[in-house]
């Protein structure tokens, strides 16, 4: 179900018994290639991810960023210069307190819109890079310190609605960076026709005070492997959308024969400014950017993501050109009379 995250889902198993408080080691391993406007860069990327369920009510959940960057130098100079990154994405205790809600405390992923909570992680998003209106409503972090309360407030056959919010103090710290603001996120599922349908609103408190808003649609028709996913997202100082539709055929032999390991992928957004004070992460001018994509999901949770994108803008347009292969692994971190070893799917991604 696409609005439970991979969270949620652990603690639920863990919850029924099914886990057995056994850890989960889960995460990616990628590679990316991209050239933009003649400029080559490569990036070789690992994100671990450690779910621990305590008991039948209590899930402790980390993830972890291992980036290298190799770019070409600058100043003239020949060669490539490069970056590393090593640190936590975030660090999280989840309290199932009812069927209806699950209390959050930690460094969390802020829930504004779905990107950052559900197609950030490596191995599931599908393009290498985000959209660009990420940034707006997750502030310069993405990530808030402090408590969110979550769950579904109504659940019946025919519609859910699910419910986060949360609080984030202000921290300096090098691992725990967060800014000071509160927000949250209510979404509607209609399991009938696979649309969700949701809202989102956060306000920064610290500083210049702010408001940011933002809306989600995502649309799986039943029965086939079509998919349509947007966002729209609200600033002081800048707004924009994308939507991205991706698709693979099941009429030469389904899903898993070579054809049917294909997979298209478009994606169109644009960014508009509103001022030039701030630029909230976005261009400083209006853009438009079109990504056309074609993804080849290989065996044993490999996938080889290659794309062309186009960005219009008044600065000049230009032409990127992305490569990657990436794979997830998942298996539990010592074996458990219940076997849950058998390779599963992220609950945050919605196939």
């Amino acid at each position: 179900m696409m609005r439970i995250t991979f969270a949620t889902g652990l603690a639920l198993l863990a919850a029924r018994g099914i886990a057995q408080d056994v850890p989960l080691l889960s995460g990616g391993v990628a590679f990316f290639h991209s050239t933009q406007a003649g400029s080559t860069s490569y990036m070789p990327i690992i994100e671990p991810l450690l779910a621990a369920p305590i008991g039948s009510q209590l899930l402790i959940e980390s993830r972890a960023a291992l980036i290298e960057s190799f770019f070409p130098a600058g100043n003239g100079q020949s060669g490539y210069d490069h970056l590393h990154f090593i640190g936590l994405t975030y660090l999280q205790g989840d309290f199932l307190a009812s069927p209806h809600l699950t209390v959050v405390a930690g460094s969390f992923l802020l829930p504004f819109n779905t990107y950052n909570e559900r197609l950030s992680p490596v191995w599931i998003g599908n393009f290498q890079d985000g959209p660009t209106i990420a940034n707006l409503g997750t502030l310069s972090t993405g990530t808030g310190l402090g408590g969110m309360l979550r769950g579904s407030a109504i659940s019946s056959d025919k519609y859910s609605i699910d419910y986060a919010t949360w609080f984030s103090a202000r921290s300096g710290n090098e691992q725990f960076n967060s800014e000071r603001s509160a927000g949250g996120r209510v979404s509607l599922y209609a399991p009938g026709s696979r649309v969700e349908a949701g809202l989102s609103y956060d306000r920064l408190l610290q500083g210049t005070r702010e408001n940011f808003y933002g809306a989600h649609l995502w649309w799986e028709p039943k029965d086939t492997a079509f998919r349509l996913r947007s966002e729209f997202a609200r600033g002081h100082h800048a707004q924009g959308y994308w939507i991205e539709a991706d698709y693979r055929t099941q009429a030469f032999g389904g899903a898993d024969s070579w054809s049917g390991r294909f997979e298209p992928v478009f994606r169109m957004q644009q960014t508009f400014r509103r001022d030039t004070v701030v630029s909230d992460g976005l261009p400083l001018v209006n853009t438009q950017r079109a990504d056309f994509g074609l993804d080849y999901n290989l065996p044993h949770n490999t996938r080889i993501l290659t794309s062309y994108s186009r960005l219009f803008a008044s600065t000049g347009n230009e032409n990127i050109w992305e490569t990657g292969i990436v794979y997830r692994f998942l298996f539990p971190a010592w074996k458990e009379r219940s076997n849950i070893a058998p390779p599963l799917q992220s609950f945050s991604e919605p196939r």
